[in-house]
């Protein structure tokens, strides 16, 4: 028995590429394709936008409508929608995996809040390499200890709206993590003018936009005489999409509860 699941924001570039995995994938089948209301994909054949052909899946604007407590949806939209659709899983007891970032410190709060009441991945960023980037950097930072200095770069796509980027956010807490810092006490998003010396427990993080650039993040510890570089570049949407059609496949039949993709990979 295949796993139902529902893409919401399936007419975006990360909608249109899950869609095409999980019809590719033998464990999954779509079961529902969710768009914003007013969007001019709505009605249209959700395979057919994808390029995989008609899958007899129309693009709908309301989750509530294919949510089912089987389904799970994987999300990819903005804040405000990604919280209001885990809104509908927590009432009907639906899967969900969310990558959205950019959510506020209220949007977190209710996220965390509604998770536990349904079956929740959320992660800022689904991809299994830059999960495995995460634990890298966490034993880095603890075995490097205060003598390396971390600096963590990251650049994205010019159309890009939130910076730093959500991973980059996430590597900087794993920095934190590993060298027992506070990351919201000791995180630097970014330096001008007559800053002064660089102080042992910064954690600074630089964005930088342009192109077309899918996403690359390099985590810096910069030592005395040596520098140890972690990077991770993402050469296609199809890395993202791949981690959260693994997650939703995880994500059936799991008790609720607010789970990560360490849960879902198991490290």
């Amino acid at each position: 028995m295949t796993v139902p699941i529902v893409v919401c924001g399936a007419a975006g570039r990360m909608g249109r590429a899950i869609v095409r995995l999980v019809h590719e994938n033998p464990e999954t089948h779509l079961h529902g394709a969710v768009e914003s209301p007013g969007n001019p994909t709505v009605g249209s054949d959700a395979g057919i936008l994808a390029g995989v052909g008609e899958l007899g899946v129309a693009i709908g604007d309301d989750y509530a409508a294919v949510a089912t407590p089987q389904s799970v949806a994987l999300d990819f939209t903005a804040p405000a929608a990604s919280v209001a659709h885990l809104r509908i899983a927590a009432d009907c007891g639906s899967g969900i995996a969310i990558g959205t970032t950019g959510l506020s410190a209220a949007q977190r709060a209710e996220l965390e809040q509604l998770a536990t009441k349904t079956r929740t991945v959320f992660a800022a960023n689904m991809s299994v390499g830059v999960n495995v980037l995460l634990k890298l950097v966490r034993v880095a930072a603890e075995t490097l200890g205060e003598s390396f200095d971390p600096e963590i770069v990251e650049m994205h796509h010019r159309n890009k709206v939130d910076a730093p980027s959500g991973t980059a956010l996430a590597l900087g807490r794993a920095v934190a993590a590993g060298s027992g810092r506070d990351f919201d006490e000791t995180a630097v998003l970014a330096r001008e003018g007559m800053v002064g010396a660089r102080t042992d427990a910064e954690i600074g993080i630089m964005t930088l936009r342009g192109g077309n650039v899918v996403g690359d993040h390099t985590v810096i510890f910069a030592g005395l005489g040596e520098r140890v570089e972690l990077t991770h570049r993402a050469q296609n949407r199809d890395c993202l999409a791949r981690g959260a059609v693994r997650a939703g496949i995880w994500l059936a039949g799991r008790a609720p509860g607010l789970y990560g993709m360490a849960d879902v990979l198991g490290i």
